[in-house]
């Protein structure tokens, strides 16, 4: 499907927040879910909830300030695109309007990165959601969990990695990670995506808001 006929070119603002994960239990708190984490500290931090939308096979939740849908796929990470392009095109939301949440092993744990657009960089969730939409144009936040030095050296398997928790030393950062990354998504609503790429696109400790006025968290 080639753009679905939803892309814009203007930047109409961010109005569908993707945290990729998957569902159930034994991934809780895994390295996979971490683009979950960060949708449910945005959900408290607003005082909202997530409720079951069997239709789009996701759960969801509003936040009527910023008319704005947070959105985690239930399909487990591999089919994430069919939730979100179900969702984002019923909802007339243009790709470029979605900001997607997912974990990178390409980057050191609690590093940030924030895109407009670009491939998938091997992350299956993200593949899925650009091979549904037809284009790369979609909006993403890359939260860093480790691993590729590693693997590397041969030291672990990505795959596995991926499904591991964080180790007792790592929760510190890990935590930091997503408070941070839960913010960067703040700022982005408030004072777009490329103001959030400028302030939170750095080594997490060089990273302080420049002006907390407009950090509502």
């Amino acid at each position: 499907m080639q753009g679905l006929g939803i892309r814009s070119s203007s930047d109409e603002g961010i109005r569908l927040v993707v945290g990729l994960g998957n569902p159930g239990r034994e991934y809780e708190g895994t390295r996979h879910n971490i683009g979950f984490d960060v949708l449910d500290l945005l959900a408290r931090r607003q005082g909202t909830s997530f409720s079951k939308d069997m239709k789009w096979s996701s759960l969801v939740a509003r936040v009527s300030d910023f008319h704005l849908t947070l959105l985690k796929p239930t399909t487990f990470m591999n089919l994430s695109g069919e939730a979100v392009e179900g969702y984002a095109r019923f909802h007339r939301i243009p790709s470029t309007s979605i900001l997607v949440i997912l974990d990178d092993v390409a980057l050191p744990l609690g590093t940030l990165r924030l895109r407009r657009e670009g491939g998938s960089g091997g992350q299956n969730g993200l593949r899925s959601v650009l091979k549904k939409f037809g284009t790369e144009h979609i909006p993403r936040l890359r939260v860093g969990v480790g691993g590729a030095e590693s693997e590397e050296r041969g030291g672990i398997n990505l795959s596995d990695h991926v499904l591991s928790r964080f180790a007792p030393e790592e929760q510190t950062l890990a935590s930091e990670a997503v408070s941070r990354a839960a913010e960067a998504v703040m700022i982005a609503l408030h004072q777009g995506l490329d103001y959030a790429m400028n302030l939170y696109n750095a080594t997490p400790s060089s990273v302080t808001p420049k002006d907390n006025t407009a950090n509502p968290l």
